[in-house]
């Protein structure tokens, strides 16, 4: 009794490719396993149908006239599969996926994407901003630009610029800035931005302690909301100098302090490590690269007297 249930995959996969290439051994080669194993698929492929599918012989094998018959769909229909997946493939290298921290995609990253369109305008930039370390196994994003020490479980990660902090504002302020050295002293210019980061600076000046409270002007969510703000003449930012040397080359931010500290994190771009061999990330890698290069040479000095805060 013929047996009307669905084929297996395992057993049409291996008849079309014997088929196609006239050969179980050729098929099994094509196909990673044995010419035993396609010629095992077959005969249950046969046995389920109730149909001969081959002429066995002693060196080869050849097919029936049934199996001719099957064998031009199967062909077709495997062509098709296989036209359909490379299309979905150049459809997914076309189009690049990123996450990205607020301060870095807005302040840094963002104005230097046309040039990325420039050499590349074949892959089309989506950019998520957020300071959630997304999954990037879950398939929403190909790759993120993340902040730390460059180890995550299943990701590559490609080191840009290092993570550096000093005060900012403008030089209407600088001279109100003047007492900033010591944390207990008072003035008149409040502070913006992170209270860790402060402290963290302040350590690297060779103090326990941050600031009080009371020095601390409007909370903003993001570093770049507290540039904006210093920007605004509304007090001093604790900032990247190299996310936001443009704004000191341009003279409208100059450094409250001399002192420029790190924390030993970086900025890293991380994809996953099964997406490594993406054309559109290892575009995106390259080009980045260069562009956080060139950032960290203007940078140079910044990076140069960068001092690590002391132990609390």
């Amino acid at each position: 009794m013929v047996d009307h249930r669905f084929p297996s995959l395992s057993s049409i996969r291996a008849f079309e490719a014997a088929a196609r290439l006239g050969s179980f051994a050729r098929a099994g080669q094509e196909l990673g396993t044995s010419a035993a194993s396609v010629s095992y698929h077959v005969r249950q492929l046969e046995a389920q149908i109730g149909v001969a599918l081959f002429r066995r012989h002693p060196h080869r094998v050849e097919l029936t006239e049934p199996g001719a018959v099957v064998a031009r769909e199967a062909i077709d229909a495997f062509a098709g599969l296989r036209a359909s997946f490379a299309r979905a493939a150049d459809m997914d290298e076309a189009r690049l996926s990123l996450t990205a921290l607020p301060t870095f995609g807005t302040s840094w990253l963002t104005p230097r994407l046309g040039r990325f369109r420039t050499r590349h305008p074949e892959i089309s930039l989506d950019l998520d901003l957020s300071a959630v370390a997304e999954d990037l196994g879950a398939g929403r994003f190909d790759a993120a630009i993340r902040n730390g020490h460059g180890r995550w479980t299943g990701l590559r990660a490609t080191r840009l610029m290092p993570s550096l902090f000093m005060p900012l504002c403008v030089p209407a302020l600088k001279d109100a800035a003047a007492g900033l050295g010591d944390p207990r002293r008072s003035i008149e210019v409040p502070l913006l931005g992170r209270p860790d980061w402060w402290t963290l600076w302040y350590r690297a000046l060779g103090f326990a302690e941050g600031p009080p409270p009371t020095s601390f002007g409007t909370s903003l969510a993001t570093e770049h909301m507290d540039v904006a703000a210093a920007l605004a003449g509304h007090g001093i930012a604790i900032a990247s100098p190299i996310l936001f040397r443009g704004e000191i080359d341009a003279g409208r931010l100059v450094p409250a302090h001399d002192l420029v500290a790190s924390d030993g994190r970086a900025f890293w771009l991380a994809y996953p490590v099964a997406r490594q061999r993406s054309r559109k990330i290892a575009s995106f890698r390259d080009w980045l690269s260069d562009e956080a290069a060139e950032a960290c040479a203007a940078g140079a000095d910044f990076i140069r007297r960068a001092v690590a805060p002391q132990a609390a």
